[in-house]
Formats: C-alpha cells, sequence, structure tokens
C-alpha cells in the first residue's frame, strides 16, 4: 500500500511540476509579447541613430565648418573615421591628423581612447613593408 501510495505523490508532484512550468511560460511568453512594440521601436530607433551616424561621418569633410580641406581627408570609417593629409595637395605632406566625427551624445569607444593616447603620447612610426620577389 505504502508503494502505491508513494507512487500517487510522485505523480501527483510530477504533474504539479509541469503544471508551474507550463504556467510560468505562457506568463513569459505573455509577457514578451507584449513588449514586442517597445522592443521594435527601440530597434528602430537604435537603426536610425547608427544610420544618421554614418551619414554624418561620411558628409563631415564637406560641413562649411570642417577644419581640413576635404580633398586631404581619408575616409577609414572604424576604427578612426578620417585621416587628414595636411599639404598632401601640393605634394607636401606637413601633418597627419586623425579625426573621429561624432555626434549628439556619443562617445569615443575604449579602442579609440587608446587610439587617441597612442597618438597623444607620440607612439606613432613609421614601417616600410616589401613583399618578397617570387622569381
Amino acid at each position: 500500500m505504502e508503494i502505491i501510495e508513494l507512487s500517487l505523490v510522485a505523480v501527483l508532484l510530477v504533474c504539479m511540476a509541469l503544471a508551474a512550468y507550463a504556467i510560468g511560460k505562457h506568463i513569459a511568453k505573455k509577457g514578451f509579447e507584449d513588449r514586442i512594440p517597445e522592443i521594435r521601436e527601440d530597434a528602430i530607433s537604435q537603426s536610425k541613430a547608427v544610420r544618421d551616424g554614418q551619414l554624418n561621418q561620411h558628409m563631415a569633410p564637406f560641413l562649411p565648418d570642417f577644419p581640413y580641406n576635404h580633398t586631404e581627408a581619408r575616409f577609414m570609417g572604424e576604427p578612426i573615421d578620417f585621416i587628414v593629409f595636411r599639404g598632401i595637395d601640393g605634394r607636401n605632406v606637413s601633418e597627419i591628423v586623425f579625426v573621429e566625427v561624432k555626434t549628439a551624445k556619443s562617445q569615443l569607444s575604449d579602442v579609440q581612447k587608446s587610439i587617441k593616447s597612442a597618438i597623444q603620447g607620440s607612439k606613432v612610426s613609421w614601417h616600410e613593408y616589401r613583399i618578397p620577389n617570387r622569381d
């Protein structure tokens, strides 16, 4: 008789656990479904911000207050937006300037901060790499 009672208790506990799991899953799904419009709106907003930022990056050299000659700016995009070779139009580069374009409240990334630090610390060098002849 004890085995039957224990079996019934075990079956009852398993049924209760399955019911609790199903109820929890339904509640979580319902909560997620209720947030779908909010999640979509946030995704669209972030997408617009990225698109606008990329457009601004490409247009920056053509804006009236850009402090360098747009013909001397070379777009990189990542990790720094532009490298300006001052004087390259006259075939005599007098300065190389790294330019990062930011809009609104955007901040430098950690990598950009490290690049800025390396430049300001004069940790910039030149290396000429020659591809070996394959004769």
